[in-house]
């Protein structure tokens, strides 16, 4: 339906933002993805997404390199956002559209390996957009924890049952989990493959 959407829409204004987002980045030589809301839509049930997250390759010490070309390009979405994604790691933008960006610095292994394995998602007859891979967004998802993230993780293995690498998912996820202290995300998420196993079954 949403592949069906915007071939037939593509000046869907996230997808144009992101579009625009993604051309920049290309512009500057970065490596990146989008993951959230957009990845969602490429492995997962259709659902409508405000905005447009994309993980940038950026090394601790080397924010303002990317800070300072994207702050020129956009307009920041609160006061100080360079100091902000200096300490939180995530720049809010907005878009020439005013559609909310947010351009998470990625440095940890994760996210580097995260933009390493993503792949090109077809959204118009002519343009792409380059997106997490189904594993990594389930990662993702079950490392944030909150509900909506989880019925999206739900949606992931139902639409890609038979098709996830679960070896690639654990491998990423437990030490994500042990830094967060959090042993219960490994809990739900089996609960979850073992409930959509029962209704492949």
């Amino acid at each position: 339906f949403f592949e069906n959407y915007i071939m037939q829409n593509p000046v869907n204004p996230v997808i144009e933002a992101a579009l625009e987002l993604q051309a920049f980045c290309k512009q500057q030589k970065w490596r990146f993805c989008f993951i959230g809301g957009i990845a969602v839509q490429r492995w997962s049930e259709p659902r409508f997404t405000n905005d447009a997250d994309l993980t940038l390759v950026c090394d601790f010490g080397d924010e303002d390199r990317f800070l300072t070309p994207l702050l020129q390009r956009y307009k920041p979405r609160r006061d100080n956002a360079a100091a902000f994604a200096r300490m939180n790691r995530v720049l809010l933008l907005l878009s020439d559209t005013d559609v909310p960006m947010d351009v998470a610095l990625g440095a940890t292994g994760f996210e580097q390996q995260t933009v390493k394995r993503a792949s090109a998602w077809k959204v118009t007859d002519t343009q792409s957009l380059i997106t997490c891979c189904a594993e990594d967004l389930i990662v993702h998802k079950a490392f944030a924890a909150r509900t909506k993230d989880w019925l999206d993780v739900e949606s992931i293995l139902m639409r890609q049952r038979g098709k996830l690498n679960f070896e690639l998912i654990w491998r990423e996820l437990r030490p994500l989990i042990e830094l967060k202290e959090m042993p219960e995300i490994e809990d739900q998420l089996k609960k979850l493959i073992a409930k959509v196993d029962r209704i492949g079954s």
